[in-house]
């Protein structure tokens, strides 16, 4: 009755990833579903909650584990080359030289101060990086690019990750109340948000419940930053090349990861070439399912018990870096706006 001897290796490749990136996928599709009927609710915030959930409620089957790490590798990855194809260089060139350098240094003073004020806290390197990179590029899916380019643990990219979910969500409900207030133009509002706050979706939130022209500027300066992944991956792997210390794997990091030059493949082909708007369209919605489907995975890794055991501590830094980059992003835009 018992199976061929190598049976079960033969099938450890792809066979045995089936159940849980199925499962992942079919999350993901149902998360879409939900944020294409509620817009205000993200599909990747919507996943990120549910695998958190699920990881409270139920235990996985062992038969599920490799897909669910597939998809939180993999699928991930996938998505973020495909999130390339949102962005049109020419749009973004368009905002100006002056908010482009906002841009930059939100990102780069973003992380460098994340990292900075970690370090005061008694942190890894690793984990402030990693905050520090969801905060200041683009949230969920900047930590996940970046974990794969330092040496870290694994629960380091779980507490980024839920820090993401608690503060950007909270930012949702909270700029709308502080740029409502402020007199400035809904340009300005824009910018700031756009400079400010964590994940695309929660930028498109925050835009649609200020209403007018908002939204639109506020989009445009969350993609410049999401283009910011690019160049920091590459930073952060020549230095964790340099430093040559010994990662898990044994492998060295790669100085650009493939998937961060298929992203930058991609926003290079949305900019250069004609691509039909069903095109397009079918891209986002499969660019969303992949990334809800990794966000899934990967909030099935956070745990209270985890979070408890990390202390206050990335919980203060979460809140420093913040206010750090919404600090920056209000300066430096009303200063070139």
């Amino acid at each position: 009755m018992g199976l061929p001897r190598g049976g079960p290796r033969r099938h450890n490749g792809g066979v045995t990833r089936i159940p849980g990136t199925l499962l992942c996928l079919a999350v993901g599709a149902a998360c879409y579903g939900i944020s294409h009927f509620v817009p205000a609710l993200s599909a990747l915030l919507i996943a990120i909650i549910a695998g958190i959930i699920v990881a409270h409620a139920v235990t996985m089957p062992e038969t599920a584990r490799p897909g669910i790490a597939f998809s939180a590798k993999i699928l991930l990855r996938l998505g973020i080359i495909l999130l390339g194809f949102q962005l049109v260089l020419g749009d973004i060139i368009a905002l100006g030289w002056g908010v482009l350098a906002v841009v930059i240094l939100i990102v780069a003073g973003g992380l460098a101060g994340t990292v900075v004020i970690g370090r005061r806290l008694g942190m890894s390197r690793s984990e402030s990086i990693l905050i520090g990179s969801g905060f200041s590029i683009c949230g969920a899916a900047a930590v996940a690019g970046v974990e794969s380019t330092i040496r870290r643990k694994d629960e380091e990219v779980a507490t980024a990750i839920a820090l993401v979910v608690i503060f950007g969500t909270a930012m949702i409900g909270i700029m709308p109340l502080i740029l409502g207030a402020v007199p400035i133009t809904d340009a300005q509002r824009g910018y700031i948000a756009g400079g400010s706050i964590h994940e695309v979706a929660q930028v498109v939130a925050v835009g649609g419940i200020l209403g007018g022209s908002v939204l639109t500027s506020a989009v445009l300066v969350k993609l410049a930053r999401v283009l910011m992944l690019a160049p920091v991956v590459t930073v952060l792997g020549a230095l964790e090349r340099r430093g040559g210390a010994p990662v898990p794997s044994g492998k060295v990091p790669p100085l650009v990861p493939p998937f961060i030059i298929g992203f930058l493949a991609a926003a290079l082909a949305r900019t250069f070439l004609d691509i039909p708007d069903p095109v397009l369209g079918a891209i986002k919605i499969i660019q969303t399912i992949l990334l809800a489907a990794a966000m899934f995975a990967l909030g099935l890794g956070v745990h209270v018990s985890m979070l408890k055991k990390a202390g206050a501590k990335p919980f203060v830094l979460g809140a420093l870096s913040t206010c750090l980059v919404s600090a920056i992003a209000a300066a430096g835009m009303l200063l070139v706006s």
